[in-house]
């Protein structure tokens, strides 16, 4: 269909970049009494966003693997280093997130909606509720796995009154208990058996341009972290040769214990010591525990950014 207009979040999608891109494709089709807006991925989908479709009897996003020439709406992200491949040469017309404003550039001017919340999935939510649109039961409950997965079930500095608020709206009409499910959701995501090292690292990897720095950030939600533990050399070893494979400066994985709140952060690459600086601790074999870290977004990445200044 030529005038289809994809909706699409980040590389290496993580579940809010899914059940957001579905929810907003809706919401905009029936906003406009059009069938234009079609949800996309631009990669393979982790267990969390897998339980969470098949729970609700949603099927994944079309699989996009270049967006050149197209129609994009960019939703969860604003940073070129995270866009898809071939956006740089779409035609982006809006962009809807809840992170920190990126480095991202239009021809033209276009709707640009930010708020500082704990899910792009919030901000859907409340499209839906502000514009008397019916949400289904299905959309209802990709939208709440969306703010239960990227709030850590309320836990993570990022939650807000909102996110709260909208995640009790939308489960009364998903018909779950919202701790419950996200449980049941988190668990499904924790286990990392059957995953390459690689897997692991990229099952939840952002790229950042920091003051010209490549970095990369992953992060694994578990609650057992001895199993990460196990393959913690053989991980770390990758993540070595990514600073010379993919020309990073420096590459993180978060190891957050969702149970026990607290994070183990591993980490290559230049300038560590920086951040030893501003965090009070050493890292000890490339690792170092911070007890009550969660979020990347609100608690790693601002330490990188000074770090890396």
């Amino acid at each position: 269909m030529a005038d289809v207009i994809y909706v699409v979040g980040h590389k290496s999608p993580d579940t809010d970049t899914i059940c957001s891109a579905i929810g907003y494709a809706e919401f905009k089709n029936k906003l406009e009494g059009n069938n234009l807006h079609k949800p996309a991925r631009a990669g393979e989908l982790n267990k969390e966003t897998k339980f969470a479709l098949d729970k609700f009897g949603v099927k994944e996003p079309e699989l996009v693997k270049n967006f050149g020439g197209k129609r994009v709406i960019l939703i969860d992200h604003s940073e070129t280093k995270q866009m898809p491949d071939g956006c740089d040469k779409a035609d982006i017309i809006e962009v809807i997130d809840h992170h920190k404003i990126g480095d991202i550039q239009t021809t033209r001017p276009i709707l640009f909606h930010a708020e500082p919340l704990g899910s792009t999935s919030t901000i859907v939510a409340d499209f839906y509720f502000n514009h008397k649109i019916i949400l289904t039961k299905s959309i209802a409950g990709l939208l709440l796995s969306s703010i239960l997965s990227d709030t850590v079930i309320f836990k993570s500095p990022t939650t807000t009154k909102k996110d709260e608020e909208m995640a009790k709206r939308l489960a009364e009409v998903a018909g779950v208990d919202a701790y419950r499910y996200g449980m049941e959701l988190k668990k499904a995501k924790s286990s990392i058996k059957g995953l390459r090292d690689e897997d692991v690292i990229f099952a939840d990897f952002k790229d950042f341009d920091m003051f010209g720095k490549k970095v990369g950030i992953g992060q694994i939600e578990v609650v057992d972290p001895g199993e990460a533990l196990q393959r913690k050399e053989k991980i770390l070893k990758k993540m070595t040769g990514l600073l010379t494979e993919k020309g990073y400066h420096a590459v993180f994985l978060m190891v957050t214990d969702i149970l026990k709140e607290g994070t183990d952060l591993w980490a290559v690459g230049e300038e560590l010591a920086e951040i030893e600086k501003r965090v009070g601790k050493l890292f000890e074999k490339n690792s170092m525990h911070i007890d009550g870290m969660m979020s990347r977004k609100k608690e790693l990445v601002p330490i990188l950014m000074e770090a890396y200044k």
